[in-house]
């Protein structure tokens, strides 16, 4: 027992790592699109993502493209093509959607209503990954929404209410919008990541969404770009957010798999913290101490969140049916009805075995 402790704190911490990692990749994101939106007015949100497409499709799409057997593009294409085009769409439009919101609502209606993700990624996992989860579990995510409101509460007592505010019923439905279609990219990218590959995933995500964020580029936003004044640093922004982007892309499914949506989520709540200390030299941001003390609010919700381990209730003939996929699956004899099954998930199930628990 003596030496369990240790190695659960390691794998805690670790955690909480990977997570800030995320966080300061979003942090990187939101700074670059903030230098080319107000300081260059260049308004191009398609265009910023078609990059990390492309970027995301010269990568994993051209993997699979030379790969055999059934992990080939090919064969991917014709067993799920549509899954993954519904799937590509979803994830554009989340993009699109909240940072559209931006131009009619405010900073704090955006940092508060995006949480909205949260509770979407809780239920869908909850429903459709099967995720079962404890009494700590739900005091992390509702001490990780205080640190939140902390923070927006620090906002307003700062006059930090970035945005103009115009139309902001439209702005908040917009990030409303954006943050359920975020939980379900996440829940989804959960669910492939675990159960089929991370390749795969980026790989169908480069390729849709390449295909169909260009031809939005080319419908809504070709002025937009026809608009913008090239020069040197321009580039350099545009480079600087595709990288942090495509970082965020690429890294995310492995911290997923790892852990969870949910965790990765409550994790990412830490960004726009991060964002404001940035923000304290490059935007003369007005500083307040409830800053810090969100900080470590948020903190304190990951390690109560992550300290305790989810479990996953599954019906043992589709966990045979997953794990055989390929092979030809033979029938064993039962001696009554089928009943679900428990597996527990850990931070370490490397080191510790969970007991298999049966429940009528």
């Amino acid at each position: 027992m003596s030496s369990f402790l240790p190695l659960l704190s390691r794998e805690l911490l670790v955690t909480l790592a990977l997570g800030q990692v995320l966080s300061l990749l979003v942090c990187g994101i939101g700074l670059t699109s903030k230098y080319l939106a107000h300081e260059y007015h260049a308004n191009t949100p398609v265009f910023q993502s078609f990059l990390n497409y492309i970027l995301l499709f010269l990568v994993y799409t051209t993997t699979l493209a030379v790969r055999q057997g059934e992990e080939n593009l090919l064969a991917i294409l014709k067993r799920r093509w549509w899954k993954y085009m519904i799937l590509g769409l979803i994830d554009i439009e989340a993009n699109y959607l909240v940072i559209k919101a931006y131009q009619y609502t405010t900073l704090t209606s955006v940092q508060l209503l995006d949480c909205f993700t949260i509770p979407v990624v809780l239920l869908l996992s909850w429903f459709f990954l099967l995720v079962r989860y404890k009494a700590v579990h739900f005091v992390g995510v509702g001490v990780c929404l205080l640190g939140i409101g902390c923070m927006v509460g620090a906002d307003v007592l700062v006059g930090r209410q970035q945005g103009l505010g115009e139309h902001k019923l439209l702005g908040d439905l917009l990030v409303l919008g954006g943050a359920m279609l975020y939980g379900i990219s996440n829940v989804c990218e959960e669910f492939i990541v675990k159960n089929l590959s991370r390749v795969e995933f980026l790989g169908m995500m480069g390729l849709f969404g390449s295909f169909f964020s260009g031809i939005q580029l080319a419908i809504m936003e070709h002025k937009e770009l026809l608009k913008v004044q090239w020069d040197w640093q321009i580039g350099l922004l545009y480079i600087g957010f595709s990288a942090c982007m495509f970082g965020l892309y690429s890294f995310m499914p492995v911290v997923i798999r790892r852990t969870s949506a949910t965790s990765v989520n409550l994790s990412l709540l830490t960004a726009d913290l991060y964002s404001l200390f940035c923000g304290l030299f490059l935007f003369q941001y007005n500083f307040s101490g409830l800053y810090l003390l969100s900080f470590v609010i948020i903190i304190l919700g990951l390690v109560f969140y992550t300290s305790s381990s989810t479990y996953v209730a599954q019906d043992p003939r589709v966990y045979k049916h997953f794990r055989n996929a390929g092979h030809p699956i033979t029938d064993t004899p039962t001696l009554g009805p089928l009943e679900p099954s428990v597996t527990y998930t850990s931070l370490r199930q490397e080191i510790e075995e969970e007991p298999r628990i049966r429940v009528a």
